[in-house]
Parts: structure tokens; sequence; C-alpha cells
């Protein structure tokens, strides 16, 4: 017997879900604290960047007004728009050769806390 009830919960975008102009994450549900604040906030002030970012990544805004933000957000970061529908995937970069360093050993100087004189002092020694 199984229990058709209960949705299952994602915890991320698939490739095909549909996702809103600049979403990057899962819309978290109403009572969610951060969406409670997030929200409140960019009701109280629309000019806050951190509100209207994070409002955006998580889809919790109307298409239209996320597209808006969207727009505005990558206009204030000096990227271009990117398409809403699908996301492309990141292309691999080509592994960087690592250089090898050189190191001048004459350079390296060590300073151990231990005076190594000629040996004939004695530190704290008494000479009864």
């Amino acid at each position: 017997m199984s229990d058709d009830s209960e949705p299952e919960q994602e915890t991320a975008l698939g490739e095909d879900d549909v996702r809103k102009p600049g979403q990057k994450f899962v819309t978290p549900s109403p009572g969610y604290a951060d969406r409670v604040f997030y929200e409140s906030l960019l009701q109280q002030r629309p000019d806050s960047i951190m509100a209207q970012e994070w409002c955006v990544l998580y889809g919790i805004l109307s298409y239209e007004r996320a597209d808006e933000l969207h727009r505005m957000i990558c206009k204030r970061k000096g990227k271009a728009v990117a398409s809403p529908t699908k996301a492309s995937k990141p292309k691999e970069a080509a592994p960087k050769a690592k250089k090898a360093r050189v190191i001048d050993e004459s350079a390296i100087v060590a300073d151990t806390g231990l005076d190594l004189g000629n040996g004939d002092e004695t530190r704290g020694a008494s000479s009864y």
C-alpha cells in the first residue's frame, strides 16, 4: 500500500523545470523564514539590492516583476541578460598547467630562536 497523498519535495531545479528570469534555486514555501524576511524587505524598500537579488534568485516574484528586476540586476552587474527558459550548461575550462616553483635556497633564513653559539656559554647554569 503506497501513500500517494504526500507530494515529494525537490531540493534543486531540474533541467525540465520552468524557471522565472534569473531564478537559480527552488522557490521556498511561504512560511520559510528567509522568504518572509526578503519579501517584506522588498515591500518596505523596493530599492534594496539584497532583497531584489534574493527574490529573483529564488523565483518568488511574478514573471513580469522577476524579468524587470533581473534586467536591472544584470545591468547593475554589467552582465548580459540570459534566457529564462533553459539555462545553458557551463563550459568546461581547459585545465591550467601548473608552473614549477623555483626556490633560491640561499635566501631561506630560519629563525628558530635557538642560540647556536660556540658551545662554551651555558645559560642559567650556576658555577658552584
